[in-house]
């Protein structure tokens, strides 16, 4: 029986900047906006962590029964590993997913954006089928696509929306640029995970690419995000601001440019997930402040 310290590996907490940066960047930009609404934020924040965590154990659930998992570098997967049964597992993601929606139809009627509901489940059923269902779309190189959707525009511009109503251009740029760096933790994983995917048939955009393109790959992801924060800077000088995170997008590209595999990969993912958030607290801050300026 897996300990509580399993369970929290489990749930990859390497990976939550993905669910806090594009909150972050919503609100900023919702702040900017003219609009306080603190309540709707964490609700907003509810969702995306409960999303992240239960679609972490419907990858551990999917992939430990097909055995993608049984030979693995990085970190603890409960079904491969056969610390939890894997009913177990799935349940406790439905439970994250029904979170995840308890939480999204509350904020849906705060805001009144009722068509959000038609999102919410499509996020939800993107969570399950990543590496669910018969034909998993994340084995068939299309798992960056769709955490750029989800992560970027779906989270952001979806937190803009129940807040303080249609985005403006800076939410663009704010939802590219999380999206992106998102799809760069993504990266960093299947980068990893080349060989062992290769062997069990997950054909992740990584292992269709191949190594020396994915490095690139990633590479151009973390690099964007910077070359959009200086466009943004012509509207509002604020938004430079996130270029203050350029120091800490060097040392991971360097590493993954220099050859750099397995657990050496894992600190790169991290490290990726730090710049994420480090961008994502900037961008929001310059976003708030460049409409006062």
């Amino acid at each position: 029986m897996a300990t509580l310290s399993e369970w929290v590996q489990g749930a990859r907490p390497r990976t939550l900047p993905t669910a806090v940066s594009p909150v972050l960047v919503g609100t900023g930009v919702a702040v900017g906006a003219g609009t306080v609404a603190p309540g709707r934020a964490l609700l907003a924040l509810l969702v995306a962590v409960a999303l992240v965590v239960g679609v972490n154990y419907a990858n551990d659930y999917s992939d430990g029964i097909r055995g993608t998992d049984d030979d693995r570098v990085g970190p603890l997967r409960l079904v491969g590993s056969k610390l939890a049964a894997a009913t177990t597992v799935r349940a406790v993601a439905f439970g994250c997913f029904a979170v995840a929606g308890l939480a999204g139809l509350t904020l849906v009627s705060l805001s009144r954006q009722w068509w959000l509901i038609a999102v919410g489940a499509l996020c939800i059923a993107g969570a399950w089928f990543y590496t669910g269902g018969s034909r998993p779309y994340g084995y068939a190189g299309l798992g960056e696509v769709a955490v750029f959707v989800f992560f970027g525009p779906v989270a952001v511009l979806g937190t803009v929306l129940t807040q303080s109503g249609p985005p403006n251009p800076l939410a663009v740029v704010g939802a590219v640029g999380v999206g992106l760096l998102a799809c760069a933790v993504l990266v960093a994983n299947n980068l990893r995970d080349i060989p062992t995917d290769t062997v069990a048939g997950k054909r992740t955009l990584a292992v269709v690419l191949g190594d020396t393109d994915t490095r690139r790959l990633y590479v151009a992801l973390v690099a964007i995000p910077f070359l959009l924060s200086a466009l943004a800077g012509l509207r509002g000088w604020p938004m430079l601001l996130a270029l203050l995170a350029l120091p800490l997008a060097v040392p991971p590209a360097r590493q993954v440019l220099g050859g750099a595999d397995g657990r050496a990969l894992v600190r790169v993912l991290g490290a990726t997930g730090v710049l994420l958030l480090a961008w994502s607290v900037l961008t929001a801050v310059g976003a708030a402040v460049t409409a006062l300026v």
